[in-house]
């Protein structure tokens, strides 16, 4: 199956072509004329997994996505990288408890906020599921799974309600059985 890349004339799927490109994976364009609205024909919305746009339908919702995104990259990823290498890979790591201790401080701070933002949404973004949501899901599995550390997910009610609606999403269990 050869990647089918849309709109390439753009400037997110230039990202895409890049990315493909550097990687020298093979693929095919699909001009899209948004001028002249094409990317609202039925036939194009339907490429859209489940129906889910992921990015957001308005500016708003693109920009809290986006938001949240950065949050995760730059406030939650980070500690949460700490624990993984210190905890899972010993053999690569030296164990730190010192590390591990100021990262599970740091990314508890980050679910606090967490916990604030999704009392008032059932998604960081909003009531919908968004690119900020699935951006967290690989790694939080790591947390709650092989790092040992679920407890933090877990005992913030909002952020244990919006993991167990994230992560058995039925995209992501396919993920899971790709990889056993």
């Amino acid at each position: 199956m050869v990647v089918k890349v849309y709109g390439p004339a753009y400037g997110a799927p230039k990202r895409v072509l890049l990315c493909l490109l550097e990687k020298e994976i093979e693929f095919e364009t699909v001009p899209v004329d948004i001028n002249a609205g094409e990317n609202h024909n039925p036939d194009f919305l339907k490429l859209q997994s489940q129906g889910t746009d992921l990015l957001g339908k308005t500016i708003e919702e693109q920009g809290l996505v986006n938001q949240w995104l950065e949050v995760e990259a730059h406030r939650y990823h980070p500690p949460l990288f700490n624990l993984e290498l210190h905890v899972m890979f010993p053999d690569v790591v030296v164990r730190n408890e010192q590390v591990i201790k100021e990262s599970e401080e740091k990314l508890g701070k980050v679910l606090d906020v967490y916990e604030d933002r999704l009392s008032k949404s059932k998604y960081l973004a909003g009531d919908f599921f968004s690119l900020a949501d699935l951006s967290h899901i690989p790694f939080t599995c790591y947390l709650v799974g092989p790092i040992g550390k679920g407890h933090m997910i877990k005992e913030r009610k909002h952020v244990s309600a919006w993991w167990d609606d994230i992560s058995s999403r039925p995209s992501w269990l396919k993920v899971l059985e790709i990889c056993k």
